[in-house]
């Protein structure tokens, strides 16, 4: 779906991001990446943990484009948006972490022990993945965003 069509719904409102928002976040992408992979933790912990970097990435995504969400399903909306920003080479990753929010949800309001260790242990490598796409893109179309 397009940001202009999400911005129409009221699912997108404009925002002006700057290099300490940025640097925020990616510091929470770091920390979240490194939790998902600590020992002793159950899976469902690590997923969700390894979702939110994901998430937060998307989140990136759409602050440097000039977007933020606004209202309920935001956390839809950033893989909705993802799909636009990064064109349609993207779009089966951008469904696959949509897949993940609605396994998180499952597990973080429903019940545990729905998520598998390989579920996560593929998750926490796409989050990686993503994590190293992301730098590069934003090195090419934002570097004015990334810490000095």
């Amino acid at each position: 779906m397009s940001l202009k069509r999400l911005h129409s719904q009221g699912r997108l409102s404009h925002h002006r991001t700057s290099q300490k928002e940025i640097s925020n976040l990616l510091q929470v992408v770091k920390r979240d990446i490194k939790d998902a992979r600590v020992k002793g933790l159950s899976n469902d912990r690590k997923f969700a943990t390894a979702y939110n970097a994901v998430l937060q990435l998307g989140i990136i995504l759409l602050y440097c484009n000039g977007y933020r969400t606004k209202g309920a399903g935001s956390h839809f909306t950033v893989f909705q948006a993802m799909k636009d920003i990064l064109g349609k080479e993207y779009a089966e990753l951008a469904d696959y972490f949509d897949a993940c929010r609605s396994k998180r949800n499952i597990t973080d309001y429903d019940y545990a022990g729905t998520i598998s260790k390989k579920e996560t242990e593929e998750l926490i490598k796409e989050a990686i993945k993503f994590q190293k796409f992301m730098l590069k893109y934003l090195q090419d179309n934002y570097p004015h965003f990334l810490p000095k």
